[in-house]
């Protein structure tokens, strides 16, 4: 990746699919010691998904749980089954790392998509292991999800058809 992005980079965070949301909290927490951060419902216009963002000393664990049949993570898991969803990689300039990437025949599943502190795109899923990346390039040094940039994903791929 270094010789592609020529910078370092780094795993901000995976997301985890879940059949079901509060045991995943329960072993990850209760088992692994992950601490919970905080818990959200995301709605899009005809699907929605349960998180959980987990901390685990400088490592974030998102746990996702679609609400729905229709839900991109209840597709997911009925695709690839449970596991990991997406992975997240932090880079310092999202923009360029975007081109680079494109120039290297990637394929993205969404727009750049802005929030207050940060800036993402996701990957078209890979179809070999199941897996969609997320590069993400933040502003000041924070480990929070925001809202409104998590909203605006979910209906970029609800729209889309991705999952």
């Amino acid at each position: 990746m270094k010789n592609i992005l020529n910078h370092t980079t780094r795993i901000d965070h995976l997301a985890i699919a879940v059949r079901e949301l509060q045991p995943a909290i329960e072993f990850y927490c209760g088992i692994l010691g992950f601490e919970l951060l905080r818990e959200r419902e995301v709605t899009g216009q005809f699907s929605g998904m349960l998180a959980a963002e987990l901390c685990g000393n400088g490592f974030t664990i998102v746990l996702v749980q679609g609400t729905n049949e229709e839900s991109q993570v209840s597709r997911f898991v009925r695709e690839y089954g449970p596991g990991v969803q997406h992975v997240a990689i932090e880079v310092e300039n999202l923009d360029e790392a975007m081109g680079r990437l494109h120039e290297s025949g990637l394929a993205f599943s969404t727009n750049v998509i802005h929030g207050d502190q940060l800036k993402q795109i996701f990957t078209m899923r890979d179809q070999n292991s199941g897996t969609m990346f997320e590069f993400i390039e933040k502003q000041e040094s924070t480990s929070q999800f925001e809202k409104t940039s998590i909203q605006n994903l979910f209906e970029q791929l609800e729209v889309a058809g991705a999952y």
